[in-house]
């Protein structure tokens, strides 16, 4: 944990003991009453915490905030094929590391429908790797998250006036390094394992979606969204 992240409720409690992040301050971190840490609000400011008191039973910390607030996550927006739980797991950690605003983990015709039943999805879990990628970049900020919604239903919420981007190995006439980006908005759509069907493909160009690739070598659902986050990025004048 480069930074440690807390929600708003939990700076007015003691953390306790069995908390991970308070073993992180004891045991990582070494840290002794009266010592400070960087600490961060979910979605607010960045800040010290001073271990005030330990118990047994319980952490007592007091805060203080910056009054300048983190750099606001890059204007990008991610639509995912749902991939399998572990894929999507580093997704969410990496892109949210990588600064993204939003990501949308879709249902699709060549999709694998079981991915959206995961106890990833379903029990939350998916928010903490969310926290890993936020506290890794020093970032307060969480992108905003769907999941198992359809592809089209998430197509027609899409950001306007946006650069539209779908990878596609088959039908991409133009490398994404290559691209000149139309705006400062982007949308970049990855495949499901097995792809995309021929009506998507039609529904991607219907919606404004531009077809480009990262190259001839075949890569990781994971290791696409970090190539490709990272060029747009670079484009966009943010590296």
């Amino acid at each position: 944990m480069n930074l440690i992240l807390f929600e708003p409720a939990e700076t007015s409690v003691p953390l306790p003991r069995t908390d991970a992040r308070a073993m992180h301050i004891l045991k990582v971190l070494r840290r002794h009453v009266g010592d400070t840490f960087d600490c961060g609000l979910v979605n607010g400011p960045r800040g010290k915490a001073t271990l005030a008191a330990v118990s047994p039973e319980a952490l007592t910390l007091r805060f203080a905030w910056d009054a300048t607030p983190p750099p606001a996550p890059a204007p990008i927006t991610l639509l995912l094929g749902l991939p399998r739980p572990q894929t999507a797991r580093d997704i969410l950690r990496d892109a949210t590391s990588l600064g993204v605003a939003a990501l949308h983990f879709v249902t699709t015709e060549k999709g694998d429908p079981n991915y959206a039943l995961s106890s990833l999805w379903s029990s939350g879990e998916w928010r903490r790797h969310l926290v890993i990628g936020a506290e890794q970049a020093f970032d307060t900020h969480l992108p905003a998250v769907t999941h198992g919604r359809p592809f089209e239903e998430i197509v027609a919420t899409l950001p306007p006036a946006s650069t539209r981007l779908v990878l596609d190995n088959y039908e991409s006439p133009t490398a994404l390094s290559a691209f000149h980006l139309m705006s400062e908005k982007a949308v970049v759509a990855f495949g499901p394992e097995r792809g995309w069907s021929a009506a998507e493909r039609d529904l991607f160009r219907a919606s404004g979606f531009q077809f480009v690739h990262l190259g001839s070598r075949v890569l990781r659902a994971e290791t696409a969204t970090i190539a490709a986050v990272t060029l747009i990025r670079a484009k966009l004048g943010l590296l």
